[in-house]
């Protein structure tokens, strides 16, 4: 559970730097630049999403989610 925390945190992170950072990108190098990170930042938090709902097989105590190899046997 604490690693899906730390990678959901981790993506949400670069997702509000890349977009934060794209209005000094846009000054500095352009708007191609800035637009481009704006797109890496749109796509990211519905992959943060993915990875925070994913079951971590390595964790015995990761019982999170109906499906996966540490789903609770029926």
């Amino acid at each position: 559970m604490r690693r899906r925390k730390r990678r959901y945190v981790g993506l949400m992170t670069a997702c509000l730097v890349l977009f934060g950072g794209s209005l000094p990108v846009y000054h500095l190098l352009g708007t191609g630049w800035a637009l481009a990170m704006c797109a890496v930042a749109m796509v990211l938090p519905p992959i943060a999403v993915i990875v925070g709902n994913s079951a971590d097989p390595s964790d015995p105590e990761d019982r999170d989610t109906r499906y996966g190899p540490n789903a609770p046997p029926r």
